[in-house]
C-alpha cells in the first residue's frame, strides 16, 4: 500500500507543477524563452512517470513496463538535465560576460549527458526501495567526479542568470542537493527531482519579474519622451515667440 501512496503523491505533484507549467508556457513572447517555460512542464511530466515506477516496483505492473517507466526517469534526470538546464538559461540570458560562461556549462553539461547516456544504454540500472525512498542505481553514474559536474552545470548554471528568481531557484536546488546527499545519498536522483519539481514554480515568477521590468522599461522611455518633447515644444515657442517680436518691430 506504501508503494500506491507515493504513487498518488508524484501523481498529484505531477498535476499542479503542470498547471503552472501551462500558465508559464503562456507568458512566453520569444523562441528563446520556450525551452526555459517548458522545464515546469518536463518536471511534472517526470514525475508523473515516477508514479508508475511506483506502482511497479509494489508490483501493480508488470516488469517490462517499470523498466520502460523507470528508464525514462533516469535519462531524463541524470542523462538530459545536465545539458538542457544551462542551455535553457543560457537562450535567455542577455549579460554577455555570464552568456559566455553559461556557454561553457552547456558544452560540458552536454559532454556530461553523451557520457551518461551511453553509460545508462550499456550499463543495465536498477531501482529498488530503500527507506521509503527509491533507489536508481547505474554502476556507470555512482560516482563522485558525475556528481560534482552535475550539481555545477545544473545548479551553477540557474545560480548564474541575471534573473532573481531564477538565481533563488538555483539556490534552493543547491541547498536541497546537498542535504540530500548528506541524509539520503541513495536518493539523490528521486528525491532531488522531486524537490526541484516542487519548487520549479519559482520559474514562472522570472516571467512576472521580466513583465515588470518590461513595463519599468515602457515607463522609462515614455518619461524621456515626455521630457524631450516637452523641450522640443519650449524650444519652438522661444522661436515662435522671437519671430513674432521681430516681426512686431518690422511694423
Amino acid at each position: 500500500m506504501m508503494e500506491i501512496y507515493f504513487a498518488i503523491l508524484n501523481f498529484t505533484l505531477s498535476g499542479a507543477i503542470g498547471l503552472i507549467g501551462i500558465l508559464t508556457l503562456r507568458k512566453v513572447s520569444t523562441p528563446n524563452e520556450v525551452l526555459f517555460a517548458l522545464l515546469p512542464l518536463l518536471f511534472a511530466l517526470h514525475q508523473f512517470t515516477e508514479g508508475f515506477v511506483w506502482l511497479g516496483v509494489g508490483g501493480h505492473m508488470e516488469k517490462r513496463a517499470l523498466e520502460l517507466a523507470a528508464g525514462i526517469f533516469i535519462y531524463y534526470a541524470q542523462g538530459l538535465l545536465p545539458f538542457l538546464v544551462p542551455l535553457a538559461v543560457w537562450l535567455i540570458e542577455k549579460v554577455a560576460w555570464r552568456r559566455r560562461v553559461l556557454g561553457v556549462l552547456t558544452l560540458l553539461g552536454l559532454a556530461l549527458a553523451v557520457y551518461t547516456m551511453y553509460g545508462l544504454s550499456t550499463v543495465p540500472s536498477s531501482v529498488t526501495v530503500v527507506n521509503d525512498t527509491l533507489f536508481y542505481n547505474n554502476p556507470w553514474t555512482a560516482n563522485i567526479y558525475d556528481a560534482i559536474i552535475y550539481i555545477i552545470t545544473t545548479c551553477g548554471s540557474l545560480m548564474l542568470s541575471s534573473s532573481i528568481s531564477i538565481q533563488l531557484f538555483g539556490l534552493l536546488n543547491l541547498i536541497g542537493l546537498t542535504l540530500i546527499y548528506l541524509l539520503r545519498p541513495y536518493g539523490f536522483t528521486s528525491l532531488w527531482c522531486l524537490y526541484a519539481a516542487a519548487i520549479s514554480g519559482l520559474l514562472y515568477f522570472h516571467f512576472v519579474e521580466r513583465r515588470i521590468k518590461f513595463l519599468q522599461e515602457i515607463k522609462r522611455k515614455k518619461e524621456e519622451f515626455s521630457a524631450t518633447l516637452e523641450r522640443e515644444l519650449n524650444s519652438l515657442d522661444k522661436k515662435r515667440s522671437l519671430f513674432i517680436k521681430k516681426v512686431e518691430g518690422h511694423e
